[in-house]
C-alpha cells in the first residue's frame, strides 16, 4: 500500500498561503514609522513649551518678590551707602530783612528831611521837557520873607502855618509863562493846611522878561506834598487875561506843577536810597 502523509504534516494548500503572509509589508512599516516620528516632534515641541512656561513664570514670581522686598538686589541699603564726612550743610538765617523804608518818610518834617534844599536842587534843569512839551526856565529865587512871595492873601496862609521860604521859579513856552512857589514847613500837617486855606495865589516870577500875571486872570494850581505846599500861576508872557476857554496856560500850569512833584519825590527817594546804603551807627565792620 503507499505511504500516507502523516495526519499532522502541512495541508499544501495552507503552507502556501502561511508563507504569503510571512512577507513584511513594507508600505505599513514606513506609515507606522513616519506616525511615530511626527509623534516624538509634538512631544518635543509640547515639552519646550512646558519648559519656556515654566521659566517665564519663574522670573515673574523673582520680580514679585524682588518689587515685594522694596530693596535692589546687589545694592546695600541706605543706611549702608557711604556718606562724604564733614559736608558743611547751608543755613539759613531766620531774621528776615527790614522792609525797605517810605521815600515819603523823609519829607514828612524837617527833622528827617536833611538834604541840601535850593533852587538849583529843587530846579535843576534849564530846559525841561515835561509831557514832551520843552520848556525854558527863566528865572529863580529864594524868599525867606514868605508873605512877599504871594498875593491875595495867600502870604497870611502861608505864615500862619510856620512858612520858612518860599522857593520860586518861571518857566515860559509859546507866549505862556508859568511860576511855581514851593514854601517849605516844619511838618506835613502844616504843609496840608496851608493848602486846603489856600487863596490868591503866588506872585509871578518875571525874571528878565515881560511881566504876566499882575492884576488880571490867570490859571491857578496848588497841591502839597510832605512838608512842602506848591502853588503855580499861569498866564501869557504879554499880560492880556486868560480866558475860561483857555487850554494853552491850563496845560503849562499842569505841566509845571507835575515837574514840581516829581522833583520833590526825587528829593524822598534820593533820601531813602542813602539812609539803605549807610551802615547804622552801632554797626560792627566785620574783617
Amino acid at each position: 500500500m503507499p505511504q500516507q502523509p502523516a495526519p499532522w504534516g502541512p495541508v499544501p494548500g495552507q503552507d502556501q498561503g502561511r508563507a504569503a503572509s510571512q512577507t513584511p509589508d513594507w508600505d505599513a512599516l514606513a506609515d507606522t514609522t513616519a506616525s511615530r516620528g511626527r509623534r516624538r516632534k509634538w512631544l518635543l515641541i509640547g515639552g519646550g513649551a512646558l519648559a519656556t512656561i515654566a521659566v517665564a513664570g519663574t522670573v515673574a514670581a523673582l520680580v514679585v518678590g524682588s518689587g515685594k522686598s522694596g530693596k535692589a538686589a546687589g545694592l546695600p541699603s541706605p543706611q549702608k551707602l557711604p556718606s562724604s564726612p564733614g559736608s558743611p550743610e547751608p543755613s539759613f538765617s531766620q531774621v528776615a530783612p527790614p522792609p525797605p523804608p517810605n521815600p515819603r518818610d523823609f519829607i514828612a518834617s524837617a527833622d528827617k528831611d536833611k538834604a541840601p534844599l535850593s533852587t538849583k536842587t529843587l530846579f535843576p534843569h534849564s530846559k525841561p521837557s515835561l509831557d514832551k512839551r520843552k520848556y525854558d526856565r527863566t528865572a529863580t529865587t529864594t524868599d525867606n520873607d514868605c508873605a512877599s512871595a504871594a498875593q491875595g492873601g495867600l502870604g497870611a496862609v502861608l505864615t500862619g502855618n510856620g512858612c520858612r521860604e518860599v522857593l520860586r521859579a518861571t518857566y515860559v513856552r509859546d507866549g505862556v509863562a508859568v511860576t511855581v512857589g514851593v514854601a517849605v514847613f516844619d511838618t506835613k500837617a502844616a504843609a496840608d493846611k496851608a493848602k486846603e486855606q489856600s487863596t490868591g495865589n503866588i506872585e509871578s516870577l518875571a525874571g528878565d522878561g515881560p511881566s504876566f500875571c499882575r492884576a488880571t486872570a490867570c490859571r491857578l494850581t496848588a497841591n502839597a506834598e510832605g512838608r512842602y505846599a506848591y502853588f503855580t500861576v499861569a498866564g501869557y508872557t504879554n499880560g492880556k487875561a486868560v480866558p475860561d476857554d483857555d487850554k494853552d496856560a491850563l496845560q503849562a500850569g499842569r505841566d509845571v506843577a507835575g515837574y514840581t512833584f516829581r522833583r520833590i519825590m526825587a528829593r524822598a527817594n534820593a533820601q531813602a536810597a542813602a539812609s539803605v546804603a549807610m551802615p547804622s551807627p552801632g554797626a560792627k565792620k566785620q574783617a
